[in-house]
């Protein structure tokens, strides 16, 4: 009996124990609870240049554990994005607000990343942000805004977009890779706004050139040619963008071998932010904050028919063709 004995009483222990802890307000429930981050990732956690944020580290790390209790991961890498961060820094120097953590390894980096333009609607309403911080947010479709939330990494599509001029009459074919996202919640319609991850780079200025020995001729023998821009330090479409090095490592990293993503913030982020309630506990970068004042979500429910109407009001001229390139 003494040897069945302990293992009762410890089970009683445990049960009691487990009970206290889910009688517990959330409060103090969060306080009893280990947050499981190792001590090596701990001491990235800050809201310093190159450091992450506590919230946005803990609910990256949360997701990425239950995708990988489930077996939907087995990447020993996730990622995490804090928009409520500044984008440029001026001077040519970019934020880092896009991060890239491998446990197994103990491999912590910060890089830049883009986040949605917005729109304005020019009146009508106008939820556009500018190149440092962004101050609107949602999830509608055509709103060119960044949603909040869990995101899983998907397919890669590489397209063709055209040819650019890289020496002395020299052309070179521009191939850029998308990775498609699938979201959560209020990020549930990520796929459906097409929404994902490429290199902050784009063909400006296109015309059309004969070259008809090249495999993406078309029927006449053209084929695309513009000026490659680079916008690493811009706005996206609400997708995340990285500059042309790290984007390349990043697909190298997922295609074909799914990770997680977390971009914070959430609308309850930025409800609590904006509501301005005094020892919320809510997180803001600072530097951004001050810059914006009170951030705002868009719902899709309110803003999709705005847009809409918008679109309706004022119709999208009929599609020209590429003109000739001068000199071709």
């Amino acid at each position: 009996m003494r040897l069945r004995s302990v293992p009762l009483g410890v089970a009683i222990l445990s049960l009691l124990a487990i009970v206290v802890t889910l009688t517990a307000s959330p409060r103090s429930f969060a306080a009893l609870q280990p947050s499981g981050i190792p001590a090596w990732l701990q001491a990235h956690v800050g809201e310093g240049d190159g450091q992450i944020a506590e919230v946005v580290l803990e609910r990256a790390h949360a997701l990425y554990l239950k995708k990988v209790a489930a077996g939907a991961v087995n990447n020993p890498c996730y990622f995490a994005m804090d928009a409520t961060r500044p984008g440029d820094l001026g001077n040519g120097v970019l934020g880092r607000r896009y991060y890239i953590i491998c446990e197994a390894s103990q491999s912590f980096r910060a890089i830049s990343s883009g986040h949605g333009g917005g729109r304005n609607l020019k009146g009508t309403v106008d939820f556009s942000n500018g190149r440092r911080c962004a101050r609107n947010f949602g999830n509608a479709m055509d709103s060119e805004l960044t949603a909040g939330g869990a995101y899983m990494t998907r397919e890669a599509k590489t397209s063709f977009k055209g040819f650019y001029r890289t020496g002395a009459k020299r052309d070179t074919a521009f191939l850029r890779t998308f990775i498609q996202f699938d979201g959560e919640g209020e990020a549930a319609n990520a796929r459906q706004r097409v929404i994902g991850g490429h290199a902050a780079q784009v063909l400006r200025g296109m015309c059309l050139r004969k070259n008809p020995n090249s495999s993406y001729a078309d029927h006449d023998g053209m084929v695309p040619f513009g000026k490659l821009v680079d916008y690493a330090g811009g706005r996206s479409n609400g997708c995340t963008s990285w500059s042309a090095t790290d984007a390349a490592q990043l697909i190298a990293m997922v295609k074909g071998n799914p990770t997680t993503l977390y971009i914070y913030p959430e609308s309850r982020d930025i409800a609590a932010v904006a509501s301005g309630r005094s020892g919320s506990g809510a997180y803001w970068n600072a530097s951004c904050l001050k810059d914006i004042g009170r951030p705002k979500f868009w719902p899709r429910k309110t803003l999709e028919p705005i847009i809409a109407q918008y679109k309706k009001d004022h119709p999208a001229p009929p599609p020209q063709p590429l003109p000739i390139c001068k000199g071709s």
